[in-house]
């Protein structure tokens, strides 16, 4: 099992998680119950009682050691300096505007990997990709500071695009109101600032 978007991730947590929170509400009114009675619990209950308990804690801890290699962006960003990815794009932001922007959108085809180099010159930004429908697709955080030799340190982050679509552009940390207008209008957004195409599925609508 391999996600391949972070929808089909989010939907599959959404239906682990909500049967793990009824098992586990499950053993809280287990435990009121008993503590209603007037008789005392037998022993024989509580082994099955404690084993349960058990039971979640492994299966809890279990679920995100067996299921984070299937997600593919951990495993890509562990190893990261060891993939070359197939474009990179390198600009800066400051005052709450994008610097030196490529030209646009970024046309990308298909499992191909790319790499984006982002510096901040004065506050704490982010780079965001959203779909149209508004969901996020992948983010990073965007520190400002430099090195020992007053250079600029870098914010990268590699992504490999499996599903057609247009993607949309903003920061995704708040840096002050200076990114909105009046009207609350995001200035710091790019819309159609990346296209994918030539996946056979059509992609993540």
């Amino acid at each position: 099992m391999i996600f391949q978007s972070s929808i089909e991730l989010l939907k599959f947590h959404n239906v682990a998680y909500t049967i793990y929170a009824v098992m586990i509400i499950s053993i809280i009114a287990w435990f009121g119950y008993n503590l209603t009675r007037k008789e005392k619990v037998p022993s024989k209950i509580r082994i099955p009682f404690y084993g349960y308990i058990g039971f979640l804690v492994i299966g809890g801890v279990g679920h995100h050691i067996f299921t984070y290699n299937t997600i593919p962006w951990v495993e890509q960003d562990m190893k990261r300096a060891e993939i070359k990815a197939d474009q990179s794009y390198k600009f800066e932001v400051k005052d709450h505007k994008w610097i030196g922007l490529p030209k646009l959108p970024i046309k990308v085809k298909c499992n191909q990997t790319i790499r984006f180099t982002i510096n901040s010159k004065d506050l704490v930004y982010g780079f965001g990709l959203f779909r149209k429908d508004g969901t996020l697709a992948m983010q990073m955080q965007v520190n400002p500071g430099t090195d020992v030799n007053n250079i600029l340190k870098t914010n990268d982050i590699i992504w490999t695009f499996r599903h057609n679509g247009m993607f949309d552009m903003t920061s995704t940390e708040y840096s002050g109101p200076a990114q909105y207008s009046e009207d609350g209008k995001d200035l710091m957004r790019v819309d159609n600032f990346l296209e994918v195409t030539g996946c056979s599925n059509g992609g993540a609508k």
